[in-house]
């Protein structure tokens, strides 16, 4: 989906990849915007099905680019729009939802997805109850049907880093965790998820990848493996084929959710103070083998 001359053009200064996988698309961040090119927002306020309880905006203040740097806000201000997601509308008039936050949720849906590849990010992630920092991916047609029946590939999330745990290393939260989502519609959704705790300061950058293949799923924080998943313990309803639904292409979503189901129940509970909160991206690399 992008050109060996845009590549050329601006390609970023890495070591190759191992394995035979060749650069696909990136972004840097060198510019002083957000690359309408390459990323689209999601604009609602919805709150991700999971009472999630900020408006996702298109706004500079709430996605930013700077010194190589796309910096994703969220802030405590109350903002209105519509109460369903990108994809939901049944043609009827919107209904609106107002939330307490706003924050951004940045896609290449219709822009960028791949079947198969290596998915790195290298990011700073907020801390404080009720951030819900997320790399995540979600098919570009839902093929197989309406969530979860299409996949979900989580690369990373986080919840209520910093905060109070007393089984953590530090006694502060500094777990990081990689997830497919697949099965029926709910309740008879399924998910597998792997947990594991961050190396080195918790509030610093750190690299989040992901490698998917037919056959395995597995998951790397800089660089170190801590999670593997392998055909036949994934599988839809909609098809008897063992690599669905994680046979389609996928796009990349990067974004900041402020509470929800997630983090509200762990920790401290809720949704504490301190805003601004910010999670900066540093690069999004994407690598796939010539055979993908």
């Amino acid at each position: 989906m992008i050109t060996a001359l845009l590549l050329a053009a601006a390609a970023p200064v890495a070591a190759p990849a191992d394995d035979g996988y060749r650069l696909v698309w990136f972004d840097e961040f060198a510019g002083s915007t957000v690359d309408r090119s390459k990323w689209d927002f999601d604009v609602d306020c919805a709150g991700g099905g999971n009472e999630e309880r900020q408006c996702y905006t298109a706004r500079p203040v709430n996605a930013s680019v700077r010194n190589g740097l796309l910096t994703i806000t969220a802030r405590r201000e109350r903002s209105t729009g519509r109460a369903s997601m990108a994809g939901q509308s049944d043609g009827s008039p919107p209904r609106l939802a107002t939330k307490e936050y706003t924050s951004a949720r940045l896609v290449t849906r219709g822009k960028a997805a791949w079947r198969y590849g290596r998915v790195e990010v290298r990011a700073r992630l907020p801390l404080g109850q009720g951030s819900w920092p997320a790399i995540w991916m979600l098919p570009e047609e839902w093929h197989y049907g309406p969530w979860p029946l299409s996949g979900e590939i989580d690369i990373m999330e986080a919840v209520n880093l910093g905060t109070p745990c007393a089984e953590c290393r530090g006694g502060r939260e500094n777990h990081v965790l990689g997830t497919i989502h697949f099965g029926a519609r709910p309740p008879g959704n399924k998910y597998l998820s792997t947990n594991t705790e961050l190396d080195g300061a918790v509030d610093g950058f750190h690299t989040y990848r992901v490698d998917w293949t037919p056959q395995t799923i597995d998951w790397f924080v800089d660089g170190r493996h801590y999670a593997h998943r392998a055909l036949g313990e994934w599988s839809t309803p909609a098809s008897s084929e063992p690599h669905a639904p994680f046979d389609r292409p996928f796009h990349l979503i990067l974004n900041l959710a402020i509470g929800g189901h997630l983090p509200e129940g762990r920790n401290l509970k809720g949704v504490s103070g301190g805003f601004p909160r910010t999670m900066q991206v540093d690069w999004v690399r994407v690598w796939q083998r010539p055979a993908s």
